[in-house]
């Protein structure tokens, strides 16, 4: 008998309104931009290929709508999609809605790069990268893994930093070098992962890494 293998595509929702203006958006509602829908019928094209058993999004629209167009390019408008909050963006607290740059000159680039990077510092009334892995690595043991082991291919749209914890698990990336990662707006990562949960090969469609 052949062995299962599972597909997990991951991608993080295109350029929003807010990313465009610089500023922090966390759990705030914000649409995507004209270039961010751009960037999801991208990923829609390099997805034409896959045929998937399952979506996963959060409750933000930024990521739902990122999911309905690549959904709509890849002609698969009916696929059963869960949305959960598990997988909403981190919330920035008091900086949401603030200006990025505006932020910096305030408190100075090096705090500011710690609320954004770091992975257990905490903006003001807001989550650490910590807090927010909490919250998507359950959720991903919970609902999402199982399917992958069972050899299904998966699709989950959800924001930079509930990616970042995502992916700090399945690439076993430390603490120490996750402030390096990023992932970039709309540009599918894949995973094949065996039935024991072994990743097997990973990397991003159509960008050359």
């Amino acid at each position: 008998m052949a062995e299962k293998i599972g597909t997990l595509i991951l991608v993080r929702h295109g350029q929003s309104q807010w990313n465009l203006e610089n500023r922090f958006t966390g759990w705030v509602d914000v649409p995507l931009s004209p270039a961010g829908e751009a960037e999801a019928h991208r990923a829609g094209k390099l997805l034409k290929d896959y045929h998937f058993d399952r979506g996963f999004t959060s409750v933000l629209i930024c990521a739902q709508e990122t999911l309905r167009i690549i959904l709509e390019e890849t002609g698969q408008t009916d696929l059963p999609v869960e949305r959960d909050a598990a997988l909403n963006e981190r919330h920035y607290g008091d900086l949401q809605g603030l200006n990025k740059a505006e932020t910096a000159a305030k408190f100075g680039d090096e705090q500011v790069h710690i609320w954004r990077r770091s992975f257990d510092v905490r903006p003001p009334n807001g989550e650490s990268l910590k807090d927010t892995r909490a919250r998507v690595i359950p959720y991903y043991e919970a609902h999402i893994k199982p399917l992958v082991l069972a050899g299904e291919t998966i699709l989950v749209v959800a924001h930079g930093n509930s990616l970042r914890a995502l992916v700090m698990v399945l690439d076993n990336i430390s603490e120490k070098y996750i402030p390096d990662l990023n992932i970039p707006t709309g540009i599918p990562l894949s995973y094949l992962i065996d039935s024991a949960g072994t990743v097997l090969e990973h990397g991003y469609l159509g960008s050359g890494e």
